[in-house]
């Protein structure tokens, strides 16, 4: 099982879950600290970190290289590292859209692309973990919509292509999820917003996200919407999609001024 991203939020939900199923795991992220904390915390357990930042192809392919050395293969590979960003548009800078496309779509790339091969050889799954505003563009959330969008719509060809091969490819939408992922979400500027505007308190937990995740993986599904709110918001934005605009504008919005 190769997780990207799995030091933190759902990508650490779904390292200690597939560990505690019998998976050998390989993992990245960009804090050395953070994957040393995990390699103590499961010793003894067939774990692989790696400090990577998926955003960098070199990092990606020595990544993966590291990961068939230690373990001999890949049977899964999950895109879960992510960045978010709050802003209106009219407050952003494009290198934050950059910074953004750069970890979520490419960063997806570059490790599938690393990956892909070795998966061939087992027929085995690509799951990207996308989210609610890769199906909906949602306000003060254009460029993280617009990373998603792009991220399942070249899973959904790769998905396609990879049919001869016996090669599944899933994406997966959740919800608002108990994560640290809006507190490190960077603003109009590029930089760091350090706080959430959601209570996290009411969320799903990441342990639950990961354990549909898993579901999602060992059924080879196609795609999966978590959470009622995420249920409803794609269902209205395809059949009643002037009646999403009005309610998600409602939510989003008040006396005019964006409020999450």
């Amino acid at each position: 099982m190769v997780i990207t991203g799995g030091s933190d939020g759902i990508g650490k939900a779904l390292v200690t879950l597939f560990l505690s199923k019998g998976a050998k795991v390989a993992t990245c992220g960009r804090n050395n600290d953070k994957l040393y904390a995990l390699q103590q915390e499961f010793a003894g357990k067939p774990i692989h970190t790696f400090v990577a930042d998926v955003s960098n192809e070199q990092d990606c392919n020595r990544f993966i290289a590291t990961t068939v050395k230690a373990f001999g293969g890949i049977d899964v590979l999950i895109n879960n590292a992510g960045l978010s960003m709050r802003a209106l548009i009219i407050d952003s800078e494009t290198s934050a859209y950059k910074r953004l496309m750069d970890v979520n779509f490419w960063g997806t790339v570059y490790a599938t692309k690393a990956a892909l091969p070795y998966i061939i050889q087992r027929k085995g799954s690509i799951a990207g973990i996308s989210s609610i505003v890769g199906n909906r563009g949602i306000p003060g959330r254009s460029a993280y919509s617009a990373s998603k969008f792009a991220m399942q719509g070249w899973l959904e060809a790769l998905r396609v292509e990879m049919k001869d091969h016996g090669v599944n490819v899933l994406w997966v939408s959740p919800g608002f999820i108990a994560t640290n992922i809006r507190s490190v979400a960077l603003d109009g500027s590029g930089k760091p917003i350090g706080e959430t505007p959601m209570d996290e308190s009411k969320l799903m937990s990441a342990d639950e996200c990961a354990q549909h995740i898993f579901d999602a993986i060992a059924k080879r599904k196609r795609s999966v919407v978590l959470t009622f709110t995420g249920k409803a918001t794609v269902w209205m934005s395809k059949f009643l999609p002037r009646l999403a605009d009005k309610y998600i504008h409602k939510f989003f919005f008040k006396e005019g001024k964006l409020i999450k």
